[in-house]
């Protein structure tokens, strides 16, 4: 396999694996294809942690790490504390979520919905956890939520370290790329999390003749992509290869809470919806009780990042570990990021296995694309 992303980036299958979790971007890695750790959810200090752990185990070889910066949030530029934050939730919020989960038999009041959760969105932070990943061997920074901001190009560029960014629509392609960004993720709606409306399908042909005529970068296809046969179909629309998140979420190594696991092994790709209780933007998730009770009539409208994320993360941790110990209300709830690429994803194995596996399939692919031209 060669494509200009293992090129560019040093690797021996065009596979790229976002993960918020070490284990699984260390096990991507050694097998030959690039792991990339999701930095957003850790703070700065947790995130030197994590990424020393991965110094120590991936030998040398390259990996990356996804900081999320939005180009808008609620009380961007305010520099508000956390507690700032918290108080702007309304209190119409808190008691819908406090309703929903004593409806399910979990307690709960308006009081104790809203928790500050990882390393937070404040002015600042993108600069932090980017201070702490230049100081690793990184051999790439990833963006999503709009064009990364100007502090990010200019020093991953310095470094000479590649910077992507992720884009749901043709538009977004054409601003990242004049703005400097060196590879881009076309992300279709089958992706999990944050995503648009146009299918992977359709968006990376589009996304591909957008751009020729601005800048040629690297443009690697995302959302719903599980199988190695579907990363061949990528390269075949002239993608240089895959940015994959969801088939890592059912591996051992992986964070996702294991009833969680267990509801992703028997969904199908109708099971997941793009909803905007978790953040307050629409992303892609396991249908469950939260997700319907967003979108019910009557329903408070989701509030702008972070704030939403403040209700809804706390709750839905909580409610991953009463998940785990029975409790049928909360299992009832349970919802992750997930793609539609789930309706796939029916065996949990290492994901070294998957990687391996992936490049099989893929190999298998060409070959009958090979085979359909013979005479």
């Amino acid at each position: 396999m060669k494509t200009p992303i293992c090129d560019m980036l040093g690797i021996d299958i065009p596979l790229l694996a976002f993960s918020h979790c070490r284990d699984v971007v260390a096990a991507v890695t050694n097998a030959g294809g690039f792991g990339v750790l999701g930095a957003s959810s850790h703070t700065p200090e947790q995130l030197e942690e994590e990424l020393a752990w991965i110094d120590d185990h991936v030998g040398g070889k390259p990996y990356g790490a996804d900081i999320v910066v939005p180009e808008k949030f609620a009380g961007k530029g305010q520099k508000l504390t956390p507690e700032q934050l918290q108080g702007m939730v309304p209190e119409a919020h808190r008691r819908f979520v406090a309703d929903l989960l004593m409806k399910h038999g979990i307690e709960a009041s308006p009081e104790n919905v809203v928790e500050a959760f990882g390393s937070g969105m404040t002015d600042d932070i993108g600069d932090r956890l980017l201070d702490v990943a230049l100081r690793h061997p990184i051999e790439l920074i990833a963006n999503a939520l709009g064009v990364p901001p100007t502090f990010m190009i200019d020093r991953a560029k310095a470094a000479g370290i590649p910077i992507a960014a992720l884009v749901g629509a043709k538009e977004h392609a054409i601003k990242q790329v004049r703005a400097g960004v060196d590879i881009l993720i076309a992300q279709g709606t089958e992706a999990g999390g944050h995503c648009g409306e146009v299918t992977t399908m359709v968006l990376i042909p589009e996304v591909i003749e957008a751009i020729e005529p601005i800048r040629r970068v690297p443009v690697l296809a995302a959302g719903g992509i599980v199988t190695g046969r579907q990363m061949a179909a990528a390269v075949a629309l002239g993608a240089a290869g895959a940015w994959t998140g969801s088939v890592w979420l059912t591996t051992p190594e992986a964070e996702t809470a294991p009833h969680t696991v267990r509801k992703m092994l028997h969904a199908s790709s109708r099971d997941t919806v793009r909803s905007t209780g978790r953040t307050g933007k629409p992303s892609r998730q396991l249908r469950s009780n939260w997700t319907e009770a967003w979108a019910a009539d009557g329903s408070p409208e989701a509030l702008p990042m972070p704030l939403q994320s403040l209700i809804s993360e706390p709750s839905l941790r909580r409610i991953d570990k009463l998940a785990e110990n029975g409790d049928e209300g909360a299992q009832a709830l349970a919802t992750y990021w997930v793609g539609q690429g789930v309706g796939l994803m029916n065996t949990a194995r290492p994901a070294r296995d998957v990687v391996l596996t992936m490049a099989e399939d893929y190999l298998d692919a060409v070959q009958r694309l090979t085979d359909s031209l013979a005479d």
